[in-house]
C-alpha cells in the first residue's frame, strides 16, 4: 500500500489517479473510473469526482492508496 498525502480536505477520485501516475492523463482516470474498475474503501465508485478524504482507501490495477494528511 501506498501512501499518497494531501493538504486540504479532500482530492477528488480522478486527480488522485493523475497525481499518483497510476493513469496517465486525466481522461485515462475517468474512463476507467467509469468502467468501475476503481474502488474506494473496499466499494466500486463510478463518480468522477467522489472526494476522497484522509483516511480513505483507493484500489485501482491492483496498487492500493492510502490517503493521509501530512
Amino acid at each position: 500500500m501506498v501512501e499518497f498525502m494531501i493538504d486540504g480536505d479532500f482530492i477528488e477520485l480522478f486527480k488522485l489517479l493523475k497525481a499518483t501516475k497510476l493513469c496517465g492523463t486525466g481522461g485515462e482516470a475517468k474512463t476507467v473510473i467509469d468502467e468501475g474498475r476503481v474502488t474506494v474503501d473496499g466499494e466500486v465508485e463510478t463518480r468522477l469526482r467522489r472526494k476522497i478524504r484522509p483516511g480513505m482507501n483507493v484500489e485501482y490495477n491492483g496498487k492500493r492508496l492510502a490517503v493521509r494528511l501530512p
